[in-house]
């Protein structure tokens, strides 16, 4: 009876994209993903995962997902689901429920390579998908409770558990050592601002890598202060930095074998007497002036400090930068898809790569700083912080005024993720970057499913010869 209930359901699926059918009054739903997907999407339709668990996930304390799907799509499915789960609510009634809800979640590998789930791989689903949760928590949590202070808290905790304590510099020593862009965005606020470092450096790492993420705590705009439709949200400016401890717990948790170095610039954009006035000039830790134009336009001034922390002090060869910059790349890119802005193209292809594998996708914007940069000139500083024309490709301009501050010649790799729009989906955060970041690096990683779902597989590493491979610096892409 059951055999002909389940040959029953499955006949009357008809994907397009996606279908389910409830199962025993409710009790079970089978649902059917899309047959096919087009090439800027994911091979496993990881956006209709998250759907589908979200609206056809049976009510109950103790439920059951089972997920089929093949190998190279169990690590971008595993993070779909987390993204279904979110932890952080303050609604009464889950205060007073004494039992807790719980999902089990099991995969059942099909088509080629499909052995059973070795107890490695369910560890390392395990640790990106509690890194996809931590960043959504923090991300969903409001400011009055996710502040500066607070998230400094997530930090430490974070590096106690790793084994690692923080670099940490605060509120005036910002200011006595440079770092005029973080400073000057935080200063209004009641929770001074903070760059924050958490530093992996095994032995025999061959490059240094730092990964950069904004983390403004809020974002009302400063004195230019946002509108009343627009200012709410403003939590989710710190997705990028969020993102960064997500992926940086689950990346050392997973014997990451390079050095690296997570950078937080974290700061509230508030309004107050001390605040930022447009037509101030700051200092930057690069030594490169800027005239404010607009202090809505902070993230960039946080982040040119970031990287040029990285650049500078860290000796890092690869410097990645998350970001919710600009509100133009969901027009640029669309509410799916993350803009990727870099110096390199191998980088910029890699991370097309690495997004359909982990499902937080990518799109490139275009990376032209002689014909963009201009779009910050200023009569009295090196430049201003915003363009003088927001029709001309402003998220690729945004990006631009991060990479100034390392220098367009800079012989390393530069990459600019900005998730403003695929940071949340409707009044929920995604955890987005978090499985990116991990993909995108998978092959400094011991891991075999992260190294399986980086831009180039193990197949490559085949073909190098041993000697070479230890003689030169591992090539991520």
């Amino acid at each position: 009876m059951k055999d002909l209930l389940w040959q029953a359901a499955l006949s009357t699926l008809n994907p397009n994209p996606t279908d389910s059918c409830p199962l025993y009054l409710n009790y079970a739903t089978v649902a059917a993903l899309p047959s096919r997907v087009s090439r800027h999407n994911s091979p496993s339709a990881a956006h209709f995962v998250t759907r589908l668990v979200r609206t056809c996930l049976p009510p109950g304390t103790h439920r059951c997902i089972l997920m089929v799907c093949e190998r190279s799509d169990a690590f971008a499915s595993a993070c779909a689901l987390a993204r279904a789960f979110p932890l952080f609510t303050h609604r009464s009634g889950a205060a007073r429920r004494a039992d807790k809800k719980t999902v089990t979640v099991e995969f059942f590998l099909v088509g080629q390579d499909n052995g059973p789930v070795e107890v490695s791989t369910l560890q390392c689903l395990a640790n990106a998908t509690e890194g996809v949760r931590l960043a959504a928590r923090i991300v969903d949590t409001p400011c009055n409770e996710m502040n500066t202070d607070t998230f400094l808290e997530e930090i430490k905790k974070v590096g106690k558990d790793l084994g690692i304590t923080p670099t940490i510099i605060r509120d005036e020593e910002l200011k006595t050592r440079g770092f005029g862009g973080i400073y000057g965005v935080g200063k209004a606020a009641l929770h001074p601002p903070a760059l924050a470092v958490l530093s992996h450096t095994p032995e025999g790492a061959t490059q240094t890598i730092a990964w950069v993420g904004k983390g403004i705590v809020y974002d009302t705009g400063g004195l230019s202060i946002k509108g009343k439709t627009t200012m709410p949200g403003m939590k989710r400016d710190c997705g990028g930095a969020a993102a960064v401890l997500g992926a940086f717990r689950a990346a050392i948790k997973q014997g990451f074998k390079d050095n690296l170095h997570a950078v937080f610039c974290l700061a509230e954009n508030s309004v107050g007497p001390n605040a930022t006035r447009p037509d101030d000039i700051h200092l930057l830790y690069s030594g490169k002036t800027v005239e404010i134009n607009n202090t809505d336009a902070e993230g960039r001034l946080v982040l040119a400090d970031g990287v040029s922390y990285a650049c500078k002090d860290l000796g890092a060869d690869i410097i990645l930068d998350v970001a919710t910059l600009t509100g133009a790349q969901g027009i640029a890119t669309g509410k799916y898809h993350a803009a990727v802005l870099t110096n390199s193209a191998e980088w910029e292809a890699a991370c097309v790569k690495a997004g359909r594998r982990c499902g937080d996708l990518v799109h490139p914007l275009v990376y032209c700083p002689e014909l963009h940069f201009s779009e910050f000139t200023s009569a009295v500083a090196d430049m201003k912080n915003s363009v003088a024309d927001r029709d001309n490709s402003p998220s690729s301009c945004a990006g631009l005024f991060i990479a100034s501050h390392i220098g367009f010649d800079w012989p390393g790799v530069w990459v600019h993720l900005d998730i403003a729009a695929p940071v949340h989906a409707g009044e929920r955060a995604t955890g987005f970057g978090v499985a990116l970041l991990l993909a995108l690096f998978g092959r400094a990683s011991e891991d075999p499913l992260l190294n399986l779902v980086s831009p180039l597989g193990c197949d490559v590493d085949a073909q190098e010869g041993d000697m070479e491979r230890d003689s030169k610096r591992r090539r991520l892409v």
